[in-house]
Order: structure tokens, then sequence, then C-alpha cells
């Protein structure tokens, strides 16, 4: 498994808010406790806010507020996408503009959240390259809206898949979809970064009994 994907699959296991031993989680992707030790430490530098230490275990919740303002999860995800884009940009000055907000909000974070204020700058390693799938978020924001049948093509696959997009979730500058996937008939996950192509499909979807968001998340919970 590659470490990118490896620390997506931490995510969704942190995710339920749950405590989770080191050794479980290590045997769950079959890695070493060091790998797992050295994995916390590259989610807690990419600004997951994770919680806990060796020996006791891990958890990952997501902090939403800032003062004087309350943010929605919505608008503190753009704030954290226009960053990272911005940041990436290769503008120097526009750059520059990025990281002096991106202190100026860490200066403001609440104490109380559990998440280091250095957390919410810029994404390291492997998280800035979320930057590169920027442009099919409208897509498929629309097609969720729209009910539109989409093909996508992932990184690392040839054959393209058709599914019925029905939801964009987001967890700490991590952004992923959930669809339906026509060609295995059962739901699917992945990031939003690893979309290579995308394109309409004809024809709209309706809701169907086990394959709406609904079904997804009673299953899932």
């Amino acid at each position: 498994m590659k470490r990118t994907d490896r620390l997506y699959a931490l995510l969704r296991l942190l995710k339920d808010g749950s405590l989770h031993r080191a050794e479980d989680l290590a045997r769950e992707l079959g890695v070493s406790l060091r790998t797992i030790y050295r994995d916390m430490e590259v989610l807690a530098a990419s600004g997951v806010p994770v919680e806990g230490e060796r020996g006791h275990g891990y958890t990952a919740r997501a902090a939403l507020t800032l003062p004087p303002l309350n943010l929605t999860e919505a608008e503190l995800e753009a704030l954290h996408l226009g960053l990272a884009a911005v940041g990436a940009s290769g503008m120097e000055e526009m750059a520059e503009a990025a990281l002096t907000l991106s202190r100026k909000v860490e200066a403001v974070l609440p104490e109380d959240t559990g998440m280091a204020a250095e957390r919410f700058g810029f994404a390291t390693y492997p998280f800035a390259e979320a930057a590169e799938g920027f442009r099919h978020m409208p897509g498929i924001r629309k097609a969720i809206r729209a009910r539109q049948k989409l093909r996508i093509t992932l990184h690392g696959e040839d054959k393209p898949r058709d599914i019925r997009p029905l939801h964009v979730d987001y967890w700490g500058r991590v952004w992923t979809a959930i669809a339906w996937d026509e060609g295995t008939g059962d739901f699917a996950t992945f990031r939003i970064d690893r979309v290579r192509s995308l394109s309409n499909l004809p024809g709209l979807f309706v809701d169907e009994p086990g394959k709406r968001l609904s079904d997804y998340r009673k299953r899932e919970g």
C-alpha cells in the first residue's frame, strides 16, 4: 500500500472519534508500530487534528470554530482550499500573502479546540498534492446537485468508472467523494485529488433504495 493511500486509510479509521490503539491500527493496515507512529506525525504536521500519544492510542477531531466567527464546515473548507491553492500557485507575492493570512488565522484559533495553532497552515506532504485535484471539485459538486452521472478516471487506474456522485466530504485538507459505482454495484469513496479525468454522462439518476447517501451512512454507521 502506498503511503498516501495508507494515510487516507488511517483518516477513515480515526474519523469515527473513537480511541484507536497503535497496535490495532498497525494490524489493520499490515504495517509496523514504527510506521504508525511516523504516519501519525505526518498527519499532525499536515494539519489533521490528531490527538493521542504512543502507548495510549489516537483519535481525530475536526475543529470548525474561529473567534469571533462560527464557521461552517463548508466555510472552513473554502478557507483551507484557497490558502493551499494560492500557496502552491508559484506566484511569490500571493503565496507570501497566503502565508501571512494563515498566520493571522493561527493567532486567533481558540485554545479549547485541541488543535495546535501551527496545524492550520499549509499542508505538508502528502496533502499538498491535493491542490492538483481542485479543478474537478466544481464539476463533482454540480453533478451532485443536478443528480448527474459521471464518468471518472483515477490516477493509477486505466479503466474509467461510471458513478452516481452523492457527497463531497472534507477531513483535515483531504477532500473525498462518496459515490455509487455502477460497475461494481456498490458504494465507493475516492480522493478528489486522484481524479485524472471527469465527464458528464447522458441522463440523470433518481434515488433508489440501497444506492442513496442515507444507505451508505446507515451501513457505515
